[in-house]
């Protein structure tokens, strides 16, 4: 399966401005700059999408995993707090921290530990970032 994304820019780095949309249309021109990245300017960045992706990713992984191991939850809340650091002479994504609640009715928090240490291990949003993943996991 393969997905596709676009972005344009437009003008030098501090100055430009683009926009990135999604093949599905989920995303269509959605605005990005220095600005949005860097000076708290409304509109996306980078690592706000990759957090949204690692957010999603894991949500779904987990679902699956506590499926194979007889849970289901009513309902997984992930928020990604993607960390952009001055590195090498320029910037890396060097961590994403994932908090997790889920609430699953009857679930043992020993196991519920085990299914969301696997699916941080396991998602492939996280396979794919060459970052440090933590993660606070919490039954509630």
């Amino acid at each position: 399966m393969k997905q596709k994304a676009s972005a344009i820019w437009n003008g030098s780095l501090k100055e430009g401005h683009g926009t990135t949309s999604t093949g599905s249309g989920a995303l269509v021109a959605k605005p990005y700059s220095f600005r949005t990245r860097f000076e708290g300017e409304p509109g996306t960045n980078p690592e706000e999408l990759i957090g949204a992706a690692h957010a999603s990713c894991f949500s779904m992984a987990l679902s699956m995993i506590l499926g194979m191991a007889g849970m289901t939850a009513e309902k997984i809340e992930t928020e990604a707090t993607i960390t952009l650091e001055q590195k090498d002479g320029g910037f890396a994504v060097t961590a994403s921290h994932l908090d997790v609640k889920a609430t699953i009715p009857g679930a043992d928090d020993a196991a519920f530990q085990d299914a969301a240490a696997k699916a941080k291990a396991g998602c492939p949003i996280s396979k794919l970032l060459n970052a440090t993943i933590t993660m606070d996991a919490k039954l509630v």
